[in-house]
């Protein structure tokens, strides 16, 4: 399916048709504009667990220019932006943030979302509560900033890497097929 007709068309179904871990909640959103010829994009919550309310966020992008961008290395492009609050003890740990990333390509390897050209960063925000903030004493956060270039039109196992790392972000861990969490009544 590389007609460029077709090409899109193939790679919204794809996008469309991923399944995500029963504690996320994915809709899709507005796309930006301007910044290809077709995009389409994603946003998730992590809707399951104690404190549902702020346990992490993401927003997915998925571009596709037929002029195949020189720095994309290819015609499609996938920019995601994950967000989750951290123990206090996590957000101090420096290789906190490598774990991050390499959580992130793992994502994206066991999925077999076949990629180039990734690029990201990862912070770590510590934030300390003064005056009439001063109860809410300190909190961390981590965020991360990422993108890549899928090799396929078929980017269903990219939202899916994708939808699992917003999951495993916000502290639920990685569960094999069929493997469903014990929630507590």
């Amino acid at each position: 399916m590389n007609t460029s007709s077709g090409y899109f068309e193939s790679l919204s179904q794809s996008a469309r048709a991923a399944e995500v871990p029963h504690e996320v909640s994915v809709h899709e959103i507005d796309a930006p504009t301007g910044l290809a010829p077709g995009s389409l994009a994603f946003s998730a919550n992590v809707v399951a667990g104690s404190g549902h309310l702020d346990r992490g966020t993401g927003r997915l992008i998925i571009l596709d220019d037929p002029e195949e961008p020189v720095a994309w290395g290819g015609r499609t492009r996938a920019i995601v932006f994950a967000q989750s609050p951290l123990e206090v003890d996590l957000g101090s740990d420096e290789m906190y943030s490598a774990a991050t990333w390499a959580m992130l390509l793992d994502e994206l390897r066991d999925a077999s979302a076949s990629h180039t050209h990734s690029a990201g960063t990862v912070t770590r925000v510590v934030s300390t509560g003064f005056g009439e903030l001063e109860s809410q004493g300190r909190g961390t956060q981590i965020e991360v900033r990422a993108s890549w270039s899928p090799t396929s039109w078929d980017v269903r196992p990219h939202v899916e890497a994708w939808a699992r790392f917003v999951s495993r972000l916000a502290g639920f861990p990685p569960q094999p097929e069929g493997v469903t969490n014990i929630t507590a009544r």
